[in-house]
């Protein structure tokens, strides 16, 4: 997990992002990377590729086409967009009140346990 500020653009993260994952058991299927456009660019991708990723980007256009030609089309990266939503309903995380970073990220691994102990009860 990684904070920045709002005005702070995507693809400058990307690579720290995917360096600071924890560590992963060797798999015999790549691994998948799926974001939105704010990652389509050249060297984004090779970054990815380069760690050993296989990139689901859709360039620009490309989504607009396939939810108008593919009746249920649901994009790949909607797991991300639902957690980040699920945060938001935290009112502490929705507008950021702590000035310190330690703070900030204490809370938001709070909700995370939050979210993941309710999702358990639910589905058993």
């Amino acid at each position: 997990m990684l904070v920045t500020g709002a005005n702070t653009n995507d693809k400058t993260q990307a690579a720290a992002l995917l360096e600071a994952m924890p560590f992963l058991p060797p798999w015999e299927e790549p691994l998948h990377f799926c974001a939105d456009k704010g990652y389509d660019y050249a060297d984004v991708r090779s970054t990815i590729g380069a760690l050993g990723y296989h990139d689901h980007i859709k360039s620009r256009g490309q989504e607009t086409h396939a939810c108008h030609d593919q009746p249920g089309y649901r994009a790949r990266r909607w797991v991300c967009e639902r957690t980040n939503s699920w945060l938001n309903k935290y009112r502490g995380l929705l507008i950021r009140w702590e000035k310190k970073l330690a703070n900030y990220k204490a809370l938001l691994f709070l909700a995370c346990a939050l979210i993941v102990w309710k999702r358990s009860i639910i589905f058993g």
